[in-house]
């Protein structure tokens, strides 16, 4: 009993100690807190302004195409988890940090058993950094390894985990981690080690990425292969003892080649590329409509087809969809970094002499006034077109031939003819019409040499209207991605009517291909330069339109250049490199009129224009005009019934007889007066043309109910 008073003593100094324990437990806590706060406001770490990353330039489905270096050289992009392999990023965890999800920033029992074995061994046997801790020492790199720059770094660390959430403290290690030289971040790595993206890694990939940035230097396989080797098999044997992989797997993964090549950062569609940084420099990733697949198979065409056509020659392309008008490939050098073929220089944008491209739409034109069809015979002989005086590319001359030979043949002549019978103002307020702007010579009109490349162009341009063959007749603006922000989306139009447009696809798809070409269902065309400068072949199927340009940047001639043996094989390969599906073209629209020679009407059976024509030299009345049906007029003929009635057509002007086509298709029989009739198929658009005695035409749209 006599010990009892003792014993509440010792209990009542013990309990007065534990309170004062507590207390000042209490009150170092407050005070860590409030000097947290302090430390979170006066020295926040560097997270609101983050190091810069790569410029990045991806394709349509987020691929990349290329990427620029930042300001000091650096390859760093930008990753997120999504980007990477998520059997790497367990590794990594597992390897780095195993309780990274259960601390604060500080791994408490890391600490202990690194001084531990520290003090033990005499040397650094296992480090304590946590994965937020070598973020807080990527951001902010310290000047030493002393005791004060380890505490900051432990400080920081701990503001990164009051700031961050982990996935976000592990994108930003996945973006800053070095791995030898000037590469920074896990996807510069696997792009350089590997040649890919790290979205899917082996095994033995993701070992040799966890191990590196401990030590980049040293261990980078470019430079120590043997090193590189021997740190990702510890991570392997790590890996199993962690339970990640089993035995048999690490073995089989130790057994893979750890190569010591680095590759070069993708660097494809390099003039595109620039453009969108140019235009948006302040933007670090620019998305463009192109398709990577698409890309990569036309410069490895252009890039074999300037080595074989010989030194200072370049080829560009552009392959676009007709429907949307976007760019999936646009190759404006054969080699961006060849000097000796000027590649820096965008081929694409550059105005050239087109050649003989533009005489579809001379043909096509021709077509919807009515003045010819397929069959039509035109004369191709020595003509003179008031002091004009066209020669074929051979400098030979067919005779009679017909219309669907002479632009299969690309006869000049016979181009010629139609274009003084339509007008060169009226073909290219056409191409106005729809965006493209040729360049004449300054303060001249439009002449007939325009139909023979005597106009300024560019390959983009070709294209733009060669989307209206494809497409019926509906041109699409061209686009890729690389516009300013807020610029509108380049507006097309009608080039053609979809049955003009139809019969000139019709005669393009019988051009025969170049020789070894594979056939391929496309319609296309081939041009050649005045001076031999510039080489073209444009192809198209029911979908996809693709532009080919041959030259030298600097329009020196080229003797024994032509579109049809050194640009139509780039066409055809460029094509088949692509990667993508054939589409059938177009088939021919409702009422379309195709008619045989013996079914040809007189009128349409043999073209005579102003140049060899008394009756046109000498005709003096206005040409034909309809007054009705108007323009664009919607009529109501009672088609629904079954038997519409006859729609009158009026006209003022021209030389008697007319003959008056109904969507290409002659009506019967002359008519010297100004008045006729049509009696409909049926409901729909129509277009209605008449012909004067002259070959003047005129015609309207309309449409029929």
């Amino acid at each position: 009993m006599a010990g009892r008073p003792e014993g509440g003593v010792a209990m009542r100094k013990w309990l007065r100690r534990s309170a004062i324990a507590l207390a000042s437990c209490a009150a170092f806590v407050a005070l860590a807190w409030v000097g947290l706060e302090w430390a979170d406001r006066a020295f926040p770490p560097p997270i609101a302004s983050p190091f810069p990353v790569s410029t990045e330039v991806l394709d349509r489905d987020g691929s990349l195409l290329r990427a620029f270096a930042t300001p000091d050289g650096r390859w760093r992009l930008q990753a997120s988890l999504d980007d990477v392999d998520p059997q790497f990023v367990r590794m990594l965890i597992a390897y780095e940090d195993k309780r990274f999800f259960d601390h604060e920033g500080v791994d408490v029992l890391a600490l202990l058993r690194a001084a531990g074995q520290f003090a033990s061994n005499g040397r650094i046997i296992s480090g304590g950094s946590t994965l937020s801790m070598q973020v807080a020492r990527l951001m902010e790199p310290r000047q030493s390894r002393s005791f004060g720059a380890k505490v900051r770094q432990l400080l920081r660390a701990i503001q990164i985990e009051r700031r961050l959430t982990k996935r976000q403290i592990l994108e930003a290690y996945l973006t800053l981690a070095p791995y030898g030289g000037n590469l920074e971040g896990v996807r510069a790595a696997s792009l350089a080690y590997f040649g890919k993206e790290p979205k899917r890694l082996s095994v033995s990939e993701a070992a040799l990425l966890v191990a590196l940035p401990q030590l980049p230097e040293r261990r980078r396989p470019d430079r120590n292969l043997d090193l590189a080797h021997a740190a990702r098999d510890r991570v392997l044997t790590r890996m199993v003892s962690a339970g990640l992989i089993d035995e048999p797997e690490a073995k089989r993964a130790a057994l893979d080649e750890v190569t010591a090549d680095r590759s070069a950062l993708p660097t494809l569609a390099p003039h595109a590329a620039a453009l969108a940084m140019r235009n948006a420099p302040s933007e670090h990733i620019h998305k463009l409509t192109i398709r990577k697949r698409v890309q990569e198979g036309l410069e490895e065409v252009a890039r074999e087809a300037a080595k074989k056509l010989g030194p200072k020659l370049s080829v560009a392309m552009i392959m676009a969809d007709a429907q949307t008008g976007e760019i999936l490939g646009e190759v404006g050098s054969s080699d961006f970094f060849d000097a000796s073929r000027a590649g820096w220089i965008d081929m694409t944008r550059i105005v050239r002499s087109p050649g003989s491209t533009l005489k579809p739409f001379i043909y096509g034109l021709a077509m919807e006034q009515g003045l010819v069809a397929q069959e039509t015979l035109i004369e191709d002989r020595p003509t003179d077109f008031a002091g004009y005086r066209p020669k074929n590319f051979d400098m030979s001359y067919q005779g009679d031939v017909s219309v669907r030979q002479a632009l299969q043949l690309s006869l000049n002549v016979p181009a010629i003819r139609l274009l003084d019978a339509i007008g060169p103002a009226r073909l290219t307020a056409r191409f106005r019409q729809v965006g493209v702007k040729p360049e004449l010579p300054k303060d001249e009109p439009p002449g007939l040499a325009i139909g023979l490349g005597g106009v300024g162009v560019t390959l983009r341009d070709l294209v733009q209207l060669y989307t209206g063959l494809s497409n019926g007749g509906a041109v699409k603006g061209l686009h890729d991605g690389t516009e300013p922000a807020g610029a509108p989306v380049p507006l097309g139009g009608t080039i053609l009517d979809d049955q003009a447009a139809w019969q000139i696809s019709d005669i393009l798809a019988g051009v025969r291909p170049p020789e070894g070409a594979l056939a391929r269902g496309i319609a296309y065309k081939t041009g050649t330069s005045y001076g031999y400068r510039d080489a073209w072949s444009i192809g198209y199927d029911g979908r996809y339109v693709l532009g080919v340009w041959v030259g030298r940047p600097d329009a020196a001639a080229v003797p024994g250049l032509s579109g049809y043996v050194s640009a139509a094989p780039i066409l055809f390969e460029g094509f088949t490199k692509s990667g993508l599906a054939a589409v059938p073209l177009k088939a021919a629209p409702a009422g379309t009129y195709k008619p045989e020679r013996q079914d040809l009407p007189v009128t349409l059976a043999r073209f005579n224009s102003g140049a060899d024509s008394l009756v046109t030299a000498t005709a003096t009345e206005p040409p034909p005009q309809i007054l009705f049906p108007p323009q664009g007029a919607r009529v109501d003929l009672g088609v629904a019934s079954g038997n519409p009635s006859a729609l009158a057509l009026k006209i003022q002007g021209g030389r008697a007889p007319f003959r008056w086509l109904a969507n290409g298709k002659p009506l019967a029989g002359l008519n010297r007066r100004r008045e006729a009739s049509w009696k409909p198929d049926g409901a729909g658009a129509s277009t209605l043309t008449v012909i004067d005695a002259a070959g003047r035409a005129a015609s309207v749209s309309v449409f029929v109910e």
